[in-house]
């Protein structure tokens, strides 16, 4: 059966009611469409005229006569094979532009995540600083509440009222009685020190190091604060971090804890910053974290000064703005600000003196500046430091006063005298960026390119610790003068000690009137069996 008009088997055969013929459906459709008769006997034919037929099986249609031979089989592979190629190109070519797609697509959308994390740190910042100022409106509210019958125009011009000044005094005639302190370890004990513990990578590391630290041994915290703009509390007995203190916008600077006993109230840690505030942060209800009760922000420059008052009452602040104020903790009012026009480019270091009827502030004019509380009047001057005054500090019987500036010196003066007793230097090309006396005034510790302790009196140095990478910015004695901690620019917080007694229930244990006896072997059976930590204490 074969179409009669191409002669070859059909795929779908129909058959003409005119003239009985066999046709290709699709041809003989196309002709009548074309002529409207049949072809093979010209009668008129449409479309209706023509009958499906049905064979079973279908048929097959025939191989085509070009694959007969073996160059017509050549000749279709070669097709097929030019064929194939152009396939294959044209997939290069659209899997080209697919990779370029996704190339664009992937450019954008990490040109999108580069925008979304700039408008959420901007997003963070305008936080941040809200919260300032919703902090500072707050202070500004409390100190005109709180300070109703003081203004600061009175204050700046009489300095501090009467109940304050007989509050100071009283602390004065306590402290006084009491300054006069034996040392509790010996010079040869301090010779020993090495480092008993290293805990690194403190801070972040964008901006590393770590810039001030103080020390709450009683409870065995450390208070560190950061070139990072926070400040972080640390744990000894846990020896981690256990708070994270955010709220400046600069580096912090100083930090300090109050101090405060249990009956005097909360204690508080205080943070200063290059952003011209000083934040005072109290424990919350939940374990381990802090707030922001009190922002002060009466400073115009860098603050480059804090100082807690021996009442743990009040705070005493310098700025490179040629300013120093005294507030209240409680309230966080400024109740007095006295401005020197002797001071020409501003404040870079202060001290109280034990008693707490002098602050000592160090200018970035080589001098160093004492101030009655009081009055706030200037009551003695000490000059010849190199460039300016980067630390000092009054030993704790209140007759000596160590201060450092720009060079690899310290200057111990007498406070009686008014004179320089004594210069001791550290390493050539050296620099001091920390002086720190025990609380019996017997040693100085000087931190800077290195750790040096000096021995009052005969200026002996008892020993040079050299373990940190980087420049040492501040450190802290123990109560009993037997380990030292320190902070650096390498994000260390590093604990110094004497011999083998700086071990981990020492540097947690708050009764240090305990640790006393323990040590001069003066201790009870009853008192050992109450230290839970005693089986970590080396006692040999």
């Amino acid at each position: 059966m074969f179409c009669a008009i191409s002669g070859e088997a059909p795929e779908h055969p129909v058959v003409s009611k005119k003239s009985g013929q066999v046709y290709e459906r699709r041809l003989i459709v196309k002709y009548i469409e074309d002529n409207g008769k049949d072809p093979v006997s010209g009668e008129d034919l449409s479309v209706d005229d023509l009958l499906d037929i049905k064979s079973t099986p279908g048929t097959v249609k025939p191989r085509p006569p070009t694959m007969t031979s073996i160059p017509s089989i050549l000749s279709v592979l070669q097709n097929e094979w030019d064929s194939i190629m152009l396939e294959t190109f044209t997939m290069k070519q659209q899997y080209q532009q697919v990779r370029q797609e996704l190339s664009h697509a992937l450019y954008q959308h990490d040109a999108a995540c580069r925008v979304i994390a700039r408008l959420m740190k901007e997003r963070d910042a305008a936080r941040e600083a809200l919260a300032n100022v919703e902090a500072h409106i707050g202070t500004k509210a409390a100190s005109t509440e709180g300070t109703a019958d003081v203004t600061m125009d009175d204050a700046s011009s009489t300095g501090l009222s009467a109940d304050i000044r007989e509050k100071l005094e009283a602390t004065t005639a306590v402290l006084s009685k009491t300054r006069k302190r034996k040392p509790n370890t010996t010079a040869e004990a301090v010779q020993t020190y090495t480092q008993r513990k290293v805990f690194p990578g403190l801070h972040a590391a964008r901006s590393p190091g770590i810039s001030a630290l103080d020390l709450d041994a009683k409870n065995g915290l450390v208070l560190t604060g950061g070139n990072d703009k926070n400040a972080l509390v640390f744990s000894q007995s846990e020896e981690k971090v256990v708070a994270t203190l955010k709220g400046h916008s600069k580096k912090i600077t100083h930090v300090s804890w109050t101090g405060r006993s249990e009956e005097a109230g909360q204690d508080m840690a205080l943070t200063a910053s290059a952003d011209q505030t000083v934040k005072i942060w109290t424990a919350g209800d939940k374990a381990n974290s802090y707030s922001a009760v009190h922002t002060l922000s009466g400073h115009s420059a860098e603050v480059t000064g804090l100082c807690v008052h021996p009442t743990k009452d009040y705070v005493a602040t310098a700025s490179l703005d040629s300013t120093w104020a005294f507030h209240d903790l409680e309230t966080g009012s400024t109740l007095m600000t006295a401005h020197s026009d002797q001071v020409s480019n501003g404040y870079s270091s202060a001290a109280f003196h034990p008693d707490g009827l002098l602050f000592g502030t160090g200018t970035t004019d080589s001098a160093v500046k004492i101030w009655d509380v009081r009055t706030k009047d200037a009551v003695a001057s000490f000059e010849g430091h190199t460039g300016a005054v980067k630390t000092m500090t009054f030993s704790e019987n209140g007759y000596l006063m160590a201060a450092a500036g720009e060079n690899n010196e310290v200057s111990i003066w007498n406070l009686r005298t008014l004179e320089v007793i004594q210069k001791l230097k550290v390493a050539d090309q050296g620099v001091i960026n920390a002086l720190a006396w025990d609380q019996s005034g017997t040693y100085l510790g000087v931190g800077g390119t290195d750790i040096r302790i000096f021995k009052v009196k005969t200026w002996q140095e008892l020993v040079n610790l050299t373990d940190n990478t980087d420049k040492i910015t501040s450190l802290k004695f123990g109560p009993l003068g037997d380990y030292l901690v320190a902070g650096g620019l390498d994000r260390s917080l590093r604990v110094f000690g004497v011999a083998e007694l700086v071990a981990k229930g020492y540097m947690g244990l708050a009764r240090v009137e305990d640790l006393w006896q323990i040590l001069h072997g003066t201790a009870t059976h009853d008192l050992f069996s109450e230290l839970k930590d005693v089986d970590a204490l080396i006692l040999g």
